[in-house]
């Protein structure tokens, strides 16, 4: 199978964003191709979002990627963004962030708190039972956490 992330990251950066994930598998019987997309310093609209999926599905047609029907969602990562990278994890320190890890960290699997650093082995969170490096290899899996409190006084001012 091809590496779907090789060919649509050259033409989601062209057009100024910035690839955040890749899924492909099957729903219900369908395959399903998911790419979540950004753009840092602005909020996605769906004219926006339906031209970046326009282009990613050229590319993917003149690649001939995936025999057979399969469908593509492209989306934005939306308030509670997936943390990949490195790089994802530096960009948001001092963010709210809920990592699951493979195995138990401190007794615990899930751990939830301010990201106060990121390094080329770990991440260390501020959690409630105190300051905990989870190393990039043990995260199963990791997401910024949303204050709806700000976000609802936000959406209402």
């Amino acid at each position: 199978m091809m590496d779907v992330e090789a060919l649509v990251t050259p033409v989601i950066e062209g057009a100024g964003f910035e690839l955040v994930e890749v899924t492909f598998g099957r729903e219900s019987g369908t395959r399903v191709l998911r790419i979540t997309v950004d753009r840092p310093g602005s909020a996605l609209d769906l004219d926006t979002i339906a031209e970046v999926a326009e282009k990613v599905s050229r590319r993917l047609d003149l690649e001939g990627f995936a025999p057979g029907p399969y469908r593509l969602e492209v989306s934005s990562p939306g308030i509670e963004r997936p943390l990949k990278r490195r790089e994802d994890f530096e960009r948001f320190l001092g963010s709210q962030v809920m990592v699951k890890s493979h195995g138990s960290i401190d007794n615990v699997r899930n751990h939830t708190g301010e990201l106060v650093s990121a390094d080329a082995e770990a991440i260390v969170i501020a959690t409630d039972g105190g300051e905990r490096r989870v190393g990039y290899a043990d995260i199963a899996s990791a997401r910024t956490v949303a204050d709806w409190d700000a976000e609802l006084k936000r959406s209402n001012a």
